[in-house]
């Protein structure tokens, strides 16, 4: 007879329940609630000057439910890799309308920095930092990472990146604990010499593309397997052409990749990729997939296309040791990628953004339990800290002014500090590019938000996921419910007598 462990017993009784509600309730779709708009210049509580404190918004966002906290993911920093910039994350709060899921009063609680002291990456100790691998062929202590989440068994942060790509384990002071083993086929390299290139792709011509690492990131929630995706397509899968992506499956009590999975993205244009992955039970997950238009530094205003799907790995083939494509586009006939299917179109518009839809939302999360039994779904847009560079990797801020019909930005150096230009400063236009010399007020003008926007579930939208509970927990709720069941067989045997 198969032994039934507590968890199992506790995931059956779970999806007995959920095939109940099923039965009888449709399908619905998250509804839009409202949003939050966080001022480009909030700083967060590390004390660093200048740009280093600037508050790095959300590459991820992540709702622990053991502990009741939201934590939000800042990315290698401004100036894409050519500042030094100590990577970090916060841990913030924001009031929730238990009725309505409505949010508003962010405010940051914690910033804690990603840390080597015992130089387990080879580079010595040390504080993680975004500026890319130099030399290029040694990852060291670069470090952009772009999915986080909490194992719900121990507490302990898992975060992964772009340069590697890379996943590690960290304790909850930042201290790194653990690396875990990035499969060979992802590592961006010259095939023929099998030298890597961690900060572009030039020789490169396999493995992941440059700034198209393990974007997203997911915990099962029994905290025994964390999942990581790629953006996009690596180099030898169709590479800016490709639509099929990796989803890899590490095992967290071996550090070991056990699985990788092929995701199929809507089209290969506009920049597209995933920028987030939720897990709702072992094998279903959600998936935010974008464009890249929309408000954003240097980015093209031209209508954005953000969707989160639902996707389930069932019956899907594990493709460790298979090339997706012969030609780069087309999935082999002998594989079949996990399935996919609309979850929710994101539409949610905030005035401080002209009610426009901003280019980089990159996190989201499941939130609390609302009073009538649905969730609160959050996501969160990466604002670049408002910073961009030009090819000489001149640092520019880049305001926005979103009092007029449309959407006006412009490019100012970074110790700009007039409230008018006569010149110093330059448009940018609608397609991202830099156009003439600004002259006139800066009166309005402001760095580009953070921001955060708040759906509703509706239906049995989530009647399939299950919470991450710990360990220790779990067994505490299962001891109140033997206590109260020995409690009643003592108050029975009374009558019985």
């Amino acid at each position: 007879m198969q032994r039934m462990t507590l968890r199992s017993l506790l995931a059956t009784t779970a999806a007995v329940g959920r095939v109940g509600l099923g039965a009888t309730e449709a399908l619905a779709t998250p509804s839009y609630v409202n949003g939050i708009a966080i001022p480009g210049n909030t700083t967060d509580l590390s004390g660093d000057a200048g740009l280093g404190s600037r508050l790095g918004f959300f590459s991820d966002i992540y709702y622990d439910p053991n502990r009741n906290e939201w934590w939000g993911l800042a990315d290698r920093g401004p100036g894409g890799g050519t500042l030094s910039y100590d990577t970090r994350v916060e841990r913030f709060t924001i009031d929730v309308n238990p009725n309505s899921g409505a949010i508003s009063n962010f405010q940051v609680a914690q910033t804690v920095k990603f840390t080597d002291p015992n130089g387990l990456l080879g580079a010595g100790p040390g504080t993680l930092n975004g500026i890319a691998p130099n030399p290029t062929n040694i990852l060291g202590r670069a470090f952009d990472p772009e999915g986080f989440v909490v194992n719900p068994t121990n507490g302990k942060f898992l975060v992964s990146d772009e340069y590697g790509p890379s996943l590690y384990e960290f304790n909850r002071d930042g201290t790194l604990n653990r690396v875990l083993q990035t499969p060979a086929n992802l590592i961006p390299r010259n095939s023929g010499t099998g030298t890597p290139n961690f900060a572009g792709d030039t020789g490169n011509d396999a493995g992941k593309r440059t700034n198209r690492g393990f974007e997203g990131l997911a915990i099962t929630p029994d905290g025994k397997y964390a999942y990581a995706m790629l953006q996009s397509a690596m180099l030898d899968e169709g590479g800016g052409d490709g639509v099929y992506d990796r989803i890899v499956k590490f095992d967290l009590e071996t550090g070991q990749a056990v699985a990788q999975y092929a995701y199929k993205m809507d089209t290969a244009g506009q920049g597209r990729g995933i920028s987030a992955l939720v897990a709702l039970n072992d094998h279903e997950f959600l998936v935010l997939e974008r464009n890249n238009r929309g408000v954003g530094v240097d980015s093209n205003l031209s209508p954005p296309d953000k969707k989160v799907y639902e996707i389930d790995l069932t019956g899907a083939t594990d493709v460790t040791n298979l090339d997706l494509t012969d030609d780069g586009t087309t999935l082999k006939p002998s594989i079949t990628p996990v399935s996919k299917s609309l979850f929710v179109n994101l539409t949610g518009t905030l005035p401080e953004l002209d009610n426009m839809l901003p280019e980089k939302m990159e996190g989201l999360a499941i939130g609390p339990l609302l009073a009538d039994g649905q969730y609160l779904i959050l996501t969160g847009t990466d604002n670049d800290f408002s910073v961009t560079q030009d090819n000489s990797n001149i640092q520019y801020n880049e305001p926005f002014n979103v009092s007029g019909p449309t959407v006006l930005r412009i490019r100012c150096p970074l110790d700009f500090a007039s409230q008018s230009s006569n010149g110093e400063c330059s448009v940018v236009k609608s397609d991202g590019t830099v156009g003439a010399p600004f002259i006139g007020s800066l009166e309005g003008y402001g760095l580009l938000p953070g921001t955060l926007y708040a759906y509703k579930s509706a239906g049995t939208d989530l009647a399939n996921y299950v919470s991450p509970v710990s360990e220790p927990a779990t067994l505490a709720m299962f001891g109140v419910g033997l206590a109260g069941l020995g409690l009643a067989l003592r108050r029975r045997r009374p009558a019985a007598a």
